[in-house]
């Protein structure tokens, strides 16, 4: 089972998106959408302050890791909870875990694998410090006890040189959008054929997608330099690829995890 898009967006909305390094309430330098060093690369100590130049190569980027984070996650979710759920169950049991990491741990976890649902429901409150995150908490609790899913706007904040998110949105995101920059649509089969001398969005979303499969393309600046291209030519030996430094369907399909590639 994977998060709905339905549970994508919510989760998204959740979070927000920061288009450069934060530091979170917990004072965890933290980018994009809720990405820490802990999730892997890219690391937010390593991207440059402030927002960035290219606010569209910058949501591309983020919602590039966001999805590779997202499919851990998901992982981690499928393997603590041992008894069979709705997708909603699952959308509001993946954002918990995004949020708070303790989905291995969580005593409303326990009483859902016991067969006790409402407990598990009731239960999931006692995750709510600090109090900022109980509007969350509750959103979470009734989408897993009824399946509502919140209506909520996606914000792109912006965020200062010191890493501080300034409240105010540098842009509002349709669902729509949201989801066609992650790859839900369109799958990997309709991303365009990158090479050296490409610029733009496309490009920062394939460095960030083989940076986050530990490829090392560098910084996810949006053009397709020499980097990119080792990155890529690393990515095609690793998965039995033609080695050509091009980034076509085959390479997007390996980086992405799909299976409609031909």
């Amino acid at each position: 089972m994977q998060t709905s898009e339905r549970g994508v967006i919510a989760l998204i909305g959740h979070e927000g998106i920061v288009p450069g390094p934060y530091f979170d309430s917990a004072g965890v330098l933290t980018a994009f959408v809720g990405h820490t060093r802990a999730a892997g690369i890219p690391d937010p100590a390593r991207l440059p302050r402030g927002m960035p130049p290219d606010l569209d190569v910058a949501i591309a980027q983020a919602l590039a890791v966001f999805r590779k984070d997202l499919a851990a996650y998901e992982a981690e979710v499928r393997r603590a909870i041992t008894v069979p759920v709705a997708p909603h169950e699952f959308d509001a049991a993946v954002s918990f875990h995004f949020n708070t990491g303790a989905i291995a741990r969580a005593e409303w976890v326990k009483r859902l694998n016991a067969g006790d649902r409402a407990g598990a429901a009731a239960a999931i409150l006692n995750w709510s410090k600090p109090p900022e995150i109980i509007d969350r908490r509750k959103a979470e609790q009734r989408l897993f006890e009824t399946g509502h899913y919140p209506e909520t706007a996606i914000n792109v904040w912006q965020v200062s040189p010191d890493a501080r998110v300034i409240w105010t949105p540098a842009r509002r995101l349709s669902p729509a959008a949201a989801l066609a920059l992650m790859g839900a649509v369109p799958a990997a089969s309709g991303r365009p054929i990158l090479r050296m001398g490409d610029r733009g969005a496309a490009v920062a979303e394939l460095q960030a997608a083989l940076n986050a499969a530990g490829f090392n393309a560098g910084n996810a600046d949006g053009i397709f330099g020499p980097a990119t291209r080792a990155a890529v030519r690393r990515a095609q030996v690793a998965n039995d690829l033609r080695v050509d430094g091009v980034a076509g369907p085959n390479t997007w399909g390996a980086l992405l995890d799909t299976k409609d590639i031909q």
